[in-house]
């Protein structure tokens, strides 16, 4: 079981490093004072738009999902995010604080760390299911976010339906998936047409946005150490364990926990290694340039994830060490 635990180690210290060389670049005075926020704005905008287009282009096919453990992600997903709407309420009164703490709550670093960490745990198996779960996981994390961060506004204004739905039409994220989805379709039809042709095949187009996909992760964590503060911890104490504990606490036991207990002769151990990989990581980077672009607390969101990619290697190997202890994996 040791291995688990050095691969949930090796899993989260990248990231945990590139953000401490944000903060130590930040204090050093390499970073001006509005860098971070202008950063955010581009990752949010830009690349992380491209890595999230190039991940789903990326998906063999549409068609090969076994809608079974997909249906039961998500219904775990909108519960998760279901209970934790009146967590969040009753922990904090300030509005902007209750966003962030509910993309905790139920949205993880799936593409970054999760699908690496699925075939890690049950090889080239585990890393199909988990990509194949991730053409719809992924949209819906972010059409999540969208609500949850409406919802707590920093201005108190009830939101609309309208301001909602519009919110998650206008998203980059959303549009981004959504354009790899339309790809994905026309790339079906090609091969059923027998036409060889692919959109990597169009260098001058598909080399650029790789190049912005490639950029969106470390940007994003070096950002998100500029922006954290030890000062903030004490006065975001309750925020950042009430996320820290939903994220690395309650979403594993649920979503991995349920699987175990009613489904496991039903789902198989890539299922579960993809099960794993959605609920056992910590929260998503792009959490922290979404919450900036909708007026919630930054500073709060970029240290949910340093505490949560910190505890997430726990709750990674406890998950894993049970289930090849129970014969899953």
């Amino acid at each position: 079981m040791l291995s688990s635990f050095i691969f949930a180690v090796e899993a989260v210290t990248p990231i945990f490093l590139l953000m401490a060389l944000g903060y130590f670049l930040k204090r050093v005075g390499l970073a001006p004072d509005g860098f971070p926020k202008a950063a955010n704005k581009l990752v949010f905008r830009v690349f992380l738009p491209a890595n999230l287009f190039l991940n789903v282009y990326g998906i063999p096919s549409l068609s090969d999902i076994d809608l079974s453990y997909v249906w039961y992600s998500l219904g775990v997903v909108v519960t998760l995010f279901l209970l934790g709407i009146p967590t969040v309420m009753a922990i904090t009164s300030h509005a902007d604080r209750r966003g962030p703490c509910l993309q905790a709550i139920f949205r993880s670093n799936f593409a970054l760390v999760g699908l690496p960490l699925a075939g890690a745990l049950f090889g080239k198996e585990g890393e199909t299911v988990a990509t194949l779960l991730s053409a719809v996981a992924i949209p819906a994390f972010n059409v999540l976010a969208v609500i949850a961060l409406s919802l707590f506004s920093e201005s108190g204004e009830k939101p609309s339906m309208k301001k909602i739905a519009l919110g998650i039409l206008k998203n980059p994220l959303i549009l981004s998936i959504a354009a790899g989805v339309v790809a994905l379709t026309v790339r079906a039809l090609f091969r059923e047409w027998g036409v060889t042709w692919r959109l990597s095949d169009l260098t001058v187009i598909y080399t650029p946005v790789r190049y912005l996909s490639g950029v969106a992760t470390p940007l994003a964590l070096l950002v998100m150490g500029m922006q954290f503060e030890f000062s903030a911890v004490k006065a975001l104490r309750r925020e950042i364990i009430t996320a820290t504990l939903g994220r690395v606490c309650a979403a594993p036991l649920l979503g991995v926990g349920l699987a175990y207990l009613c489904f496991r002769n039903v789902f198989s151990g890539a299922h579960f290694a993809a099960f794993v990989a959605l609920f056992a990581t910590p929260v998503a980077v792009s959490s922290v340039p979404m919450t900036q672009e909708m007026g919630g607390d930054t500073s709060l969101a970029g240290q949910i994830v340093v505490f949560t990619t910190i505890f997430s290697a726990v709750s990674i190997f406890i998950a894993s060490f049970f289930l090849r202890l129970a014969g899953i994996f």
